[in-house]
This record gives structure tokens, sequence and C-alpha cells, in this order.
């Protein structure tokens, strides 16, 4: 979930409500700054491949304006986050 200093509270309100429609899915660090290859505030949504529909329809009803990177963890972390990636929102150039 990408944010800026603008949007860093709709981001935590989305946050929690994350947290509480998908209790199996880990929740991660809120950054308000740029953190590894993200050009921006980001925080990590962590699930399991039987949630990617729910989660991402969910999102994608839900974002409330926010743009949503998401990737899988294939454990090739440079193609994760370049080649297999989806946007909801815009996209962004990362680090």
């Amino acid at each position: 979930m990408y944010f800026d200093a603008e949007t860093a509270a709709t981001a935590r309100a989305l946050y929690d409500r994350v947290e509480a429609a998908f209790p199996a899915a880990e929740m991660g660090r809120f950054h308000e700054r740029p953190v590894g290859p993200h050009p921006m505030g980001s925080y990590q949504i962590a699930f399991t491949p039987d949630l990617l529909a729910p989660v991402l329809s969910w999102l994608a009803l839900n974002r409330g304006g926010l743009d949503v990177f998401v990737h899988p963890n294939t454990g090739d972390g440079l193609a994760d986050h370049r080649d297999h990636v989806v946007f909801l929102g815009k996209s962004y150039p990362l680090n």
C-alpha cells in the first residue's frame, strides 16, 4: 500500500480495515518514508495465495484512492518487484 504525507491518515484507517477484514493476513510496519525499492511511504499486506482474489477484490473496492502495489514472493525479489507486479491505481517506478 503506497501513501504520502497527504494520504497517510487514509492509509492508517485502511490498515485497520484490512486487518479486521482479513485476520489471516500479516500486516507489515507503517513506513512513512521510502524503504527498499519503494518510492514512497508504504506498508505490506502479506497473505497466502488462497486469499489473493478476496483481498484484491476488496482492495479494488475499498482502497480509498490509495495506490496498491501487488507482487508474489517467489524467492526472486528482483523479478517479483519488477516483472510480476499488479497495480491498483497509479503505477510507480521502483528504486
